[in-house]
């Protein structure tokens, strides 16, 4: 199954959470990383695209440089989604497919599900959601960014009302830390008792 919401809404957190209670896990944004390593074909692709400013001078990408690129530039945003989110999937593919036959349940994280069209490889969605308020907020404190490029951030994706419709469960993360774990504990319970499966 796939965990996905906005920015800053706690993704992490419960994945982390889920993986606490044994639960395989994989995180897309890790694999997203590693997927434009040095020396990686996508990495070439993106300073072919993008230019040299967008790489450090130890060859690392320069992922703030990037970012203020790709986040006021829809077409340049496209572009890098279409470099990295393929190898992404294809990575998140293979992972499904080498976990033990006994897996029951397995859940990736991935931010961009619903932008990226692949909600329907799932059998279930978990959406994690706070209050676009508190989103906005941590968003800027997280990432230390103005009120204009956090609401820059945010508009590169879906509003987290509309994912939170399209989700068969929602954890909400604006409440306690103890809260957030109790859901985390109650919704795997759930999707045990109910066997739910792991493939695509």
């Amino acid at each position: 199954m796939a965990l996905t919401g906005g920015i800053a809404t706690g993704k992490s957190f419960c994945l982390g959470l889920f993986g606490s209670l044994g639960v395989p896990i994989i995180d897309a944004d890790l694999l997203s990383r590693a997927a434009v390593a040095p020396g990686s074909p996508a990495l070439s692709a993106v300073a072919s695209r993008f230019g040299g400013s967008v790489l450090m001078a130890d060859g690392t990408l320069d992922r703030a440089a990037l970012g203020r690129i790709v986040f006021s530039d829809r077409a340049a945003r496209a572009d890098l989604e279409a470099i990295v989110h393929p190898e992404v999937y294809r990575r998140i593919s293979e992972w499904f497919v080498t976990l033990p036959a006994a897996t029951r349940l397995a859940i990736a994280d991935i931010p961009l599900l619903f932008e990226t069209g692949h909600e329907h490889d799932f059998d279930r969605i978990i959406v994690c959601a706070c209050d676009p308020a508190e989103q906005l907020r941590r968003v800027m404190a997280r990432d230390r960014l103005s009120e204009p490029e956090a609401r820059a951030r945010l508009a590169a994706q879906w509003p987290i009302e509309e994912k939170v419709r399209r989700a068969d469960h929602v954890i909400v993360t604006d409440r306690t830390v103890a809260d957030t774990e109790s859901q985390v504990r109650t919704l795997h319970e759930r999707l045990k008792a109910e066997g739910v499966g792991e493939r695509f």
